[in-house]
């Protein structure tokens, strides 16, 4: 993250801090909570994601000259304020649930500890991402569900915003996909990459038989062949005639793909292509995937429905002012109520892992621990610096998969219901 992004800033922030610095109560202590107060329509769940990119966001959160100048430029704040900013370095603590955690109506995601000064300038950057990063990590949690252990590959990057290709790339993996198209996803996180060719390169051949010729010749018979361009039996026919009966993979990307992937299974089992498997792709969602559970698909694309939150494109969390110098304060206003004072949570389950309810409560008043409960916020950031032994990706990915498993079985419903579990919050 260079300098620059620190312009996330909302404007309105700064009108907060400017006023603040003038009358003093800037350098009051105090603490910020990230929540959401009620889930998106239909979903059961909600998925921590874009915690890691929050801590590098905070950690290079910087007001360099360029930023002061441009706004000192359009009298955004007074010259206080701008030496204030020139030198910014968030110095507090934030705790918060780790990435591929579960959450619910009012599970304290992130707790933000700071001046108020320092806390209220990274509102807009923090739920900028964790907005965007948590919905995408629910609907690829979704689509990894109903994949029922299949692969499942994103290539959703022609359908949005260019950084949030790469950012929704990375958490569809921390979901659980398989894999990614996108290749900055894959230099900058480390995931793997896959891809095949689109219609295009077999336009740009005279027959489609010289197109799968030349795309075998680049990358071998492992390869997947998109074979619906023009006929699919005909396609199928001179896959396998090109690359023969070890060919990795076909891909149909239109029409009704449940009909056309049985038809597809039939025709290479009859070839001997028996090993080869059948990828499809084309505005899937969970609930396509789903109904395809009972086809012979080997695997599935993802693009669109991944990279916009499958319905649903913010996780709907907010950033609120819950203590001044130890004091709880909340909102009151009607149907966007908040409750004061800094909070943690706990989740219990039952003695078969089965997980049964989320507490959430005042961190001065802590409940007793049951053998099976465990305690869902862990340290980030300490006194401005990352803290020790944070998880990698990998472990985060690994957390969501056993989390998926503790959900009652109603809760993995792709209907329309209640929260998988229930919260009750105590002293908060």
């Amino acid at each position: 993250m260079s300098s620059s992004t620190a312009l996330l800033t909302d404007h309105y922030e700064l009108t907060m801090l400017a006023s603040a610095l003038r009358d003093g109560t800037a350098h009051r202590e105090c603490t910020f909570e990230v929540f959401t107060r009620r889930l998106p329509n239909g979903r059961r769940y909600g998925v921590t994601g874009g915690i890691g990119r929050v801590l590098d966001a905070v950690q290079n959160f910087r007001f360099g000259e360029a930023e002061i100048a441009q706004l000192a430029e359009h009298g955004v704040v007074d010259d206080l304020t701008l030496e204030w900013l020139r030198d910014y370095r968030f110095s507090g603590q934030i705790d918060g649930y780790p990435e591929g955690e579960l959450f619910f109506p009012g599970s304290p995601l992130l707790t933000v500890r700071g001046t108020f000064a320092e806390a209220v300038v990274l509102e807009t950057v923090v739920l900028s991402i964790l907005n965007h990063d948590s919905a995408i990590a629910a609907a690829a949690a979704r689509m990894v569900s109903a994949a029922n252990g299949r692969r499942i590959i994103e290539m959703g990057s022609r359908r949005t915003h260019e950084e949030s290709a790469v950012s929704a790339a990375r958490i569809a993996y921390l979901a659980g996909f398989t894999a990614t198209s996108n290749l900055e996803a894959g230099r900058r996180y480390g995931i793997p990459t896959t891809g095949t060719a689109a219609h295009a390169f077999t336009l740009l051949h005279d027959s489609e038989q010289s197109a799968f010729e030349s795309q075998i010749a680049a990358l071998g018979t492992g390869t997947t062949l998109l074979v619906d361009t023009y006929d699919i039996s005909r396609g199928i026919d001179l896959a396998v005639q090109t690359a023969g009966t070890g060919l990795g993979a076909v891909r149909i990307d239109s029409g009704d793909v449940g009909v056309l992937a049985r038809q597809a299974r039939e025709q290479l089992d009859r070839l001997g292509a028996t090993n080869t498997r059948v990828v499809v792709s084309g505005d899937l969602d969970e609930y396509a995937i789903a109904s395809l559970r009972a086809e012979p698909v080997d695997g599935y694309g993802v693009g669109t429905s991944l990279v916009t939150g499958s319905g649903a494109p913010t996780a709907e969390m907010v950033y609120k002012l819950v203590e001044v110098d130890g004091r709880p304060v909340a909102k009151r206003s009607s149907h966007k109520e908040s409750r004061g004072g800094r909070k943690a949570a706990i989740r219990r389950y039952k003695e078969t892992g089965t997980a049964v309810e989320e507490v959430v409560y005042g961190v001065e008043a802590e409940p007793a621990l049951g053998s099976h409960d465990r305690h869902l916020q862990i340290p980030l950031i300490r006194d401005g610096k990352l803290a020790d032994d944070l998880p990698t990706l990998e472990q985060d990915r690994e957390r969501l998969r056993r989390a998926l498993v503790t959900l009652p079985w109603e809760g993995l419903k792709l209907s329309n219901g209640e929260p998988a579990i229930p919260t009750t919050f105590l002293g908060a």
